[in-house]
């Protein structure tokens, strides 16, 4: 099969555009017949010398699968069979790294797989929350609103992460900027002003002689100092990969005084938004639970969502072992053992996702309104002690003069 691009005109005399997959130009002319386009050019997809690099095609973004998820609800919504569903989805897609997948997925379900298990072949882009989903609607006949919920569910997912790096960016950048200033006025600045003062014989003042000193140490260890970094970031990285590490840092990250509040409320309103629209799909409860452990992104509370799980399975309910974990707060535990006792769990969870989600946004606005009041203080202090003790000489080498 050879890739064809094709322009053409329909009956309304609109020109319209597309690629397709065809043995040959006849076939391409057919299929535009049935659709009552009338082709004006038809040729050969040019090849791309760079398409088996992988690091050099473009990556399949959340923007891509939102947009992937509702159009295919849409069009499952309006009674078209799923692969031609994903045979228009393929011809309009204008990433080429999702095109070749959404090529492969048409036609592993042609060849009689499930759209779950086509999906499932591509792990990094479809989790197993959206495999497993998929799955639930398969069987339920419910896939338009699966996919409708996916869609929400991963715009609201990825609004929430957006959040979150918001607020980090902010003090890492700014301390970042203050740090590579500090280390161009350490190595090329003083020395100068140190040079200066020298010629004039005068000795310095004692907070002067402190920033030299720092200066000079700086300057001849900089390289020294650049390889420890690297190195404890090597070694962090590598510690971090281990099973003890990762759960060492991450109970740690829960404990830091804002940050770690910060991250406990994302994991909550996470953990409601994922169980909520799992079990609203009619994915078993157990099921849901592993996934939603699998997905926490924190060892301490995927530990915590498996002692759920394995008590869930003894017959006990969801609320207590919760509040046993000590990782979820006491009104989420209450609200989820109200959902048990009414039979709206599902429900509950997506009212406690709403509510933490309002507590995040509230939650980056301390941290910003916390962070930048410190962070101007931190550099006035080191800039502007910098400055004050290279003037200091300037009384003395006045007296000298």
């Amino acid at each position: 099969m050879t890739i064809y691009q094709w322009t053409g005109k329909n009956r309304k005399g609109e020109v319209q555009k597309g690629e397709m997959d065809a043995a040959s130009e006849q076939a391409i002319k057919a299929h535009l017949a049935r659709q009552r386009i009338t082709p004006t050019k038809i040729r050969k997809k040019p090849k791309d010398l760079f398409e088996n690099v992988s690091f050099l095609q473009p990556k399949v973004v959340e923007k891509d699968i939102i947009l992937f998820t509702r159009q295919f609800s849409t069009m499952i919504d309006a009674g078209l069979p799923i692969v031609q569903c994903l045979d228009i989805l393929y011809t309009q897609q204008e990433n080429p790294t999702f095109k070749k997948m959404m090529k492969d997925v048409k036609e592993t379900v042609e060849s009689g797989s499930t759209l779950a298990d086509s999906l499932k072949k591509f792990p990094n882009q479809f989790d197993d929350l959206f495999v497993n989903m998929i799955a639930a609607g398969e069987a339920g006949g419910i896939l338009d609103t699966i996919l409708r919920r996916l869609a929400g569910y991963i715009e609201k997912a990825a609004k929430l992460k957006a959040k979150v790096k918001g607020a980090m960016t902010y003090p890492i950048v700014t301390l970042a900027i203050a740090v590579i200033v500090l280390a161009i006025i350490m190595v090329f600045v003083i020395p100068v002003f140190q040079k200066m003062f020298a010629e004039f014989g005068a000795q310095l003042p004692f907070f002067t002689q402190i920033v030299v000193n720092m200066s000079n140490f700086v300057k001849g260890n900089i390289l020294y100092m650049i390889g420890a970094v690297i190195i404890f970031i090597f070694a962090f990285k590598k510690f971090y990969k281990t099973e003890k590490g990762r759960v060492a840092v991450d109970r740690l990250v829960l404990q830091l005084p804002v940050f770690g509040l910060l991250i406990r409320k994302v994991s909550v309103a996470k953990f409601s938004r994922t169980m909520g629209t799992m079990l609203s799909s009619g994915v078993a409860i157990l099921d849901a639970l592993e996934i939603v452990a699998k997905t926490a992104g924190n060892k301490t509370i995927e530990h915590a969502l498996y002692k759920v799980r394995s008590a869930i399975a003894e017959g006990q309910t969801m609320a207590d072992p919760l509040s046993e974990s000590g990782v979820f707060p006491p009104m989420v535990c209450q609200m989820i053992s109200v959902g048990e006792s009414t039979g709206a769990l599902d429900g509950m969870l997506s009212k406690i996702a709403d509510f933490y989600d309002e507590e995040v946004d509230q939650a980056v606005e301390n941290l910003t309104s916390l962070i930048e009041p410190f962070m101007l203080v931190f550099l006035g202090v080191t800039i502007g002690g910098l400055v004050i003790a290279m003037y200091l000489p300037i009384f003395k080498i006045a007296s000298v003069i």
